[in-house]
């Protein structure tokens, strides 16, 4: 096998580190020595068979533990990751487990113990500390039934945790998802900006833009960079001490220590953190006590040259029952907003989560859920989430006549139902043109070109046929409605203030 014949070449990559945070402190009574060294050899293999971004997202995440009735536990950070791994991988690792164990142990997919809640800058790194990482945002369906009865979960085994010992204030923050790192983040037009902005401030020494100010409608990214950017802080500057709730924690937070007299400890959790990154702020609104003690929390922590971290579902002048003071405090550093996916951005989206799922889609399937699903970015997922574990337990082929099957009630849920009427009115408003023109003979550039872009957005957005489309623009042949298609698309991608222009009107007719 070749798990046997690649071992020592796999253990001297892999071995020295993962074995000791795997086994830990049971190597020498368990045999947990020769354990880690199986896993070892083991994850190299399942490397190279389902690729990095699936190992990386599913294998790398296990920790092993042995027990002393010959059986060794395979933990995971959360019932989601469990379920998903003992559906796709389950059967593979078994294999390539019993083809390597002489001593024939079993193996058992369990759910790492939950940890106390610690501050992000606090904790001994990804592959030491798994358990308790995630927000429990799993945006797929629980493969329950791959699941034959719940397992008790096992002591995640542990090596030596680098860093500082846990600070005041670790009880308040909340565990990170894995899952939402830069890396895994799919970035386009609609984002781009608020992505950079992120970037810029988890990679920078200094206080870059204070606050970093993120905001947009649900499923847009919001929550992953506020992740992404606790994530590389932890790796990068381990000693920094990282902050992260949702206003909701900080608001009953605040309420609990008014209730038990304790303000005073409350004060020092927060005001003594290096980042403080709270996510939905809009949840505080009207709550008056609330938004002083933030008021003064955020004062405090600007003046000490620490660097905040908000995100809500509106910018800081349309967020309603928030208190003068405290709105401008929120505007003064950088807003960055993430605006509603485009179709390429939700094509780049669902490449990468198949990707991750180490599954080969083929890619009208793709291209169909793109344009069929296009409210945000975490139902884009979800679909692709939900078809994918449809061809595994079911054993179908994914193809598109499946996916209209399976997706059929998110698709009639998210049925576009524009007319070309529509899309015309629109296009001659933007371009102050009158909607006879779109039916008229005159072929000026003025009439012509938005002409061309209604054509364009008819093909892009509804399900009429191009012979029909040329109907309802005064009885065009449909060789003119493709010149018009391929035309717009060339003026695309080299007029970037025109792409914009098209790029605008997409978003105004799909919302």
């Amino acid at each position: 096998m070749d798990v046997g014949q690649d071992g020592s070449q796999d253990l001297g990559r892999d071995g020295g580190q993962d074995v000791g945070q795997d086994v830990g402190q049971d190597g020498g009574q368990d045999g947990g020595q020769d354990v880690g060294q199986l896993w070892a050899r083991v994850r190299q293999q399942l490397r190279r068979e389902f690729g990095t971004a699936a190992y990386n997202s599913w294998v790398k995440p296990m920790t092993v533990d042995p027990h002393a009735d010959c059986s060794v536990s395979l933990g995971l950070p959360t019932p989601f990751m469990r379920d998903w791994v003992m559906t796709h991988y389950a059967d593979r690792i078994r294999d390539l487990w019993s083809g390597s164990d002489p001593r024939g142990r079993t193996l058992r997919f369990t759910v790492n113990a939950p940890e106390t809640p610690m501050l992000a800058g606090t904790d001994g790194g990804a592959a030491a500390t798994p358990a308790g990482r995630a927000t429990g945002r799993a945006d797929g369906p629980h493969a329950a039934a791959a699941v034959a009865a719940p397992v008790p979960a096992a002591p995640v085994a542990r090596g030596p945790e680098p860093g500082p010992a846990p600070g005041p204030g670790d009880e308040f923050s909340a565990t990170l998802d894995p899952r939402f790192t830069f890396e895994t983040f799919v970035t386009g037009k609609p984002n781009e900006f608020a992505y950079a902005a992120a970037k810029r401030v988890a990679e920078s020494e200094q206080v870059s833009f204070n606050p970093l100010f993120l905001y947009g409608g649900v499923g847009l990214g919001k929550t992953h960079l506020m992740h992404a950017i606790a994530h590389h802080i932890r790796e990068a500057r381990p000693h920094r001490r990282v902050a992260y709730l949702s206003a909701e924690k900080f608001m009953y937070s605040f309420i609990r220590a008014l209730r038990m007299q304790d303000t005073i400890s409350f004060k020092e959790q927060f005001r003594s953190v290096d980042v403080l990154m709270i996510d939905d702020v809009q949840f505080i609104s009207g709550k008056e006590s609330t938004q002083e003690e933030f008021f003064h929390t955020f004062n405090s922590l600007v003046d000490q040259g620490r660097q905040i971290v908000l995100s809500a579902d509106k910018s800081p002048n349309d967020l309603e029952e928030i208190g003068n003071r405290l709105r401008s405090r929120l505007a003064m550093g950088l807003v960055a907003d993430l605006h509603p996916t485009t179709y390429e951005l939700r094509l780049g989206i669902l490449a990468s989560k198949a990707e991750q799922f180490g599954v080969d889609i083929p890619p009208k399937v793709l291209e169909f859920i793109a344009h069929k699903i296009v409210s945000n970015g975490r139902e884009v997922e979800g679909a692709l989430t939900r078809l994918v574990a449809h061809a595994q337990l079911v054993g179908r082929p994914i193809t598109l006549e499946t996916a209209r099957e399976v997706l059929h009630d998110l698709l009639r849920a998210h049925d576009r139902r524009l007319t070309i009427d529509e899309i015309q009115k629109k296009v001659a408003e933007h371009y102050k043109v009158r909607i006879a023109d779109m039916s008229s003979a005159r072929r000026s550039r003025t009439v012509a070109r938005p002409r061309q872009v209604a054509m364009y957005l008819s093909k892009q957005l509804t399900q009429k046929s191009l012979p029909e489309i040329g109907r309802k623009f005064g009885g065009r042949d449909h060789t003119t409605v493709m010149h018009a298609v391929r035309r717009v698309e060339e003026l695309c991608r080299t007029d970037a203030a025109f792409a914009e222009d098209v790029d605008l009107l997409r978003r105004m007719l799909e919302s």
